[in-house]
């Protein structure tokens, strides 16, 4: 089974603040003993996310337990984009400037978060046109 789910990140002052960002959970049947696998679908540039969008925290691979629900989830993902373990990189380019340089780290960060309100501009766009094409259709059942 797989949830489709919309991040929108308020840690107030971080370069994260207001962002949106879309991760998909895929339960399996060994859930809730197994973790569930939770990817990124929306580009970002993170100390502790794969470029394929997997994410590198604990609670989803060596410290899962059955206890965590996804709120659990999704509040530790939301705790690990505003304070990254730069220690145990998934993204070597994004620890290395998170240690070294944050200017520059938070400067490409929000270019990321920017990104995603175009992104989500473009998914209300799509809704939109799709559900203009449903009335038509429906109008012309109707006829």
């Amino acid at each position: 089974m797989y949830l489709y789910i919309y991040l929108y990140v308020r840690p107030d002052d971080t370069p994260w603040e207001g962002g949106t960002f879309n991760l998909t959970l895929e339960f399996t049947e060994e859930y809730p003993n197994k973790p569930p696998v939770v990817k990124f679908i929306t580009k970002l540039f993170h100390p502790n996310i794969y470029a394929d969008g997997s994410i590198c925290l604990d609670i989803l691979q060596n410290q899962w337990s059955p206890i965590y629900d996804i709120a659990a989830i999704l509040t530790s993902i939301q705790s690990l984009l505003s304070d990254p373990n730069p220690n145990s990189p998934a993204n070597v380019e994004a620890a290395s400037l998170y240690k070294d340089d944050r200017r520059e780290y938070d400067r490409r960060v929000m270019e990321h978060v920017e990104a995603s309100w175009l992104d989500e501009e473009d998914d209300e766009e799509e809704d939109d046109e799709e559900a203009e094409g449903e009335s038509a259709t429906e109008q012309k059942e109707k006829e």
